[in-house]
């Protein structure tokens, strides 16, 4: 119903739908430091209040929460839809080739620019989903609301203000990920885990090992410095070692001591066998060294038999789980640090539909005391599930069936997204499964079609939920 009327009115907005998409993606709308009446700097403001004039310019009441979140109301009526999607962006980056990240351009089909894909183009493909029905004059019975945060990339701090005040609508999705729809979102176990030991003089020792920046993010370098090791004897073990683990490692003499490297590739928590993690392949070489006991070595083998290197499934530390709907429990370890008499670490776990504190954490925790660490992670987030048989979901495949001509489905990730804490709330949209938009990298850029069709998809799933 009303699909001709939709395509042609999208087909007819092309251009200028792609002008408002610029038009945001000009802006650096990158978290930044307070400022009185606005949270996130200046640029998220600026961003927030450019979106809400678009809104406001095309007839639709809009509301400004604190400079948190912005609303945009397609009508008066009973709250039935809210659609999440959020207009700040991550830091450019290096490594631009097709345009300047904050220059959007269109090019092959496609428009470049930080923001095109994530989120301000699926942002910009709702809001002209709500204008298809509103200017076709489309009956609709209850309300659809098209929330705009600004703290996405940082926690979503912003989304928290927001429903510090507001119910939740029945129904929410975020077009800030890609079809047919993400139903399920794996909870999330961070461990953080610490030791102290006696400092030992003994030679060969390690002085230090360093490795990891962020929880989420499986480590693509470590290093480690040595005293009293002969650069030949490691040089022997390090060619074998390469093959083994995957990782390279460089060796330097600093000062009378011996520095070794290690090189992977960063991934992200959510599919760590995606990246090479250099933390555990330099823990793994580290044992193989020929280093004087000590406890600290001890701790380095224990680390080694509880979290070894290629062991993303969490069977050395006894939660190795999986369910049919989400899968299998996944752990990258990803920060390490290491000195003469204490260590402290940090992994980050995706957690099925079947894991909980009983037959996840607290094995965890009893592994690593068992071998003498201090485990100070006492709670884990739940995983989110929205049923796949819900009259919600299945209007959402239904609508991407009928206008992409393929199959859909559900899918389960091992990430988060904006509706994970929503009763209600599912990932849909913008991009198509096979899509890679470089998301958070250089050249990012949105496939214009996909746009395009993402509001056809959302127009009518708006008529059918609402009308």
């Amino acid at each position: 119903m009303y699909r001709e009327k939709i395509d042609r009115y999208i087909d007819a907005h092309q251009n200028e739908m792609l002008e408002d998409i610029a038009a945001l993606c000009r802006i650096e709308s990158t978290k930044d430091s307070y400022r009185a009446g606005k949270p996130y700097g200046l640029r998220c403001a600026e961003v927030l209040g450019e979106a809400l004039h678009l809104g406001e310019s095309y007839g639709f009441s809009i509301n400004n929460y604190d400079n948190y979140v912005g609303t945009i109301d397609l009508n008066d009526k009973e709250k039935q839809l809210d659609i999440l999607a959020h207009l700040d962006v991550v830091p450019a980056g290096d490594g631009w080739t097709v345009t300047k990240p904050f220059e959007p351009l269109i090019k092959g089909g496609k428009i470049y620019g930080r923001g095109t894909a994530d989120d301000k183009g699926p942002a910009v493909a709702a809001l002209y989903a709500m204008r298809a029905v509103r200017e076709l004059d489309i009956p609709l019975k209850k309300n659809v609301r098209l929330i705009l945060g600004t703290d996405e990339e940082c926690g979503s701090s912003d989304i928290e203000h927001y429903y510090s005040v507001e119910k939740e609508a029945p129904m929410t999705f975020s077009p800030d990920a890609s079809f047919p729809v993400i139903n399920i979102e794996k909870g999330h176990f961070h461990g953080q885990f610490s030791a102290s030991f006696e400092k030992s003089e003994a030679l060969p020792r390690m002085l230090s090992f360093e490795s990891g920046v962020k929880a989420n993010v499986v480590p693509a370098k470590a290093w480690a410095l040595f005293e009293g090791l002969e650069g030949d004897a490691v040089e022997a073990l390090i060619g074998q070692a390469e093959k083994d683990l995957g990782i390279h490692f460089t060796v330097s003499a600093e000062e009378g001591r011996l520095k070794i490297e290690a090189e992977g590739e960063n991934g992200h928590a959510s599919t760590p066998w995606k990246g090479k993690n250099a933390l555990t392949g330099l823990l793994a070489l580290t044992e193989r060294l020929p280093l004087a006991d000590s406890p600290q070595f001890e701790k380095v083998k224990a680390l080694n038999r509880l979290i070894p290197h290629g062991d993303w499934l969490g069977k050395n530390l006894g939660i190795a789980q999986k369910d049919e709907l989400s899968g299998e429990l996944t752990l990258a370890f990803s920060i390490l640090r290491i000195t003469e008499e204490e260590l402290s670490g940090e992994f980050d776990s995706r957690c099925p539909i079947c894991a909980n504190e009983e037959n996840t954490l607290k094995p965890a925790k009893a592994a690593m005391e068992k071998d003498g660490f201090v485990f100070s992670t006492e709670s884990m987030s739940a995983p989110h599930h929205v049923s796949e048989d819900s009259e919600f979901v299945r209007t959402l495949l239904e609508a991407y069936e009928v206008y992409t001509g393929r199959k859909g489905g559900c899918v389960a990730i091992g990430g988060g997204t904006y509706v994970h804490d929503l009763k209600n709330g599912v990932a849909f949209g913008a991009s198509m499964p096979e899509t890679e938009n470089h998301m958070h990298g250089p050249d990012e850029f949105a496939v214009i079609s996909e746009l395009l069709t993402s509001a056809k998809i959302f127009a009518q799933v708006i008529v059918k939920l609402c009308g």
